[in-house]
């Protein structure tokens, strides 16, 4: 996994599909075409979950959770940006597993979906 650190990668992936937990919320984009191949992943707090100090631990949390269930669950050429609410802080570990797994399942199952618009 390679870490998305640049803005524009950043809010291409909040342009994309996006599923909401409670504890998280997941982005996600297919990668660009210079860089495809591998399964990027980024992460985010925003003030409204606490100072800097409860952000980092938030970040620190969706980092642990990303490294055990993106490897399995992840698909190669997508662009993962995990955004950390309020009660990234106070779930239990293994919630806050089932709810990545989850929304990476209902990401996914959004991703597969044909578009409406087609012709066939």
């Amino acid at each position: 996994m390679e870490r998305l650190k640049n803005r524009p990668d950043f809010l291409r992936a909040a342009r994309g599909i996006r599923r909401s937990t409670g504890s998280l919320t997941l982005e996600l984009c297919p990668t660009p075409q210079a860089v495809s191949g591998h399964i990027r992943v980024g992460f985010t707090a925003s003030r409204k979950v606490g100072n800097a100090v409860a952000r980092n631990r938030a970040k620190r949390r969706l980092r642990a959770a990303a490294a055990a269930v993106l490897p399995l669950h992840g698909r190669d050429g997508h662009d993962y940006v995990l955004v950390a609410r309020t009660a990234t802080l106070t779930r239990d570990f293994a919630g806050l597993l089932n709810d990545l797994s989850g929304a990476l399942a209902a990401a996914h199952a959004r991703l597969d979906k044909p578009n409406r618009g087609d012709a066939n």
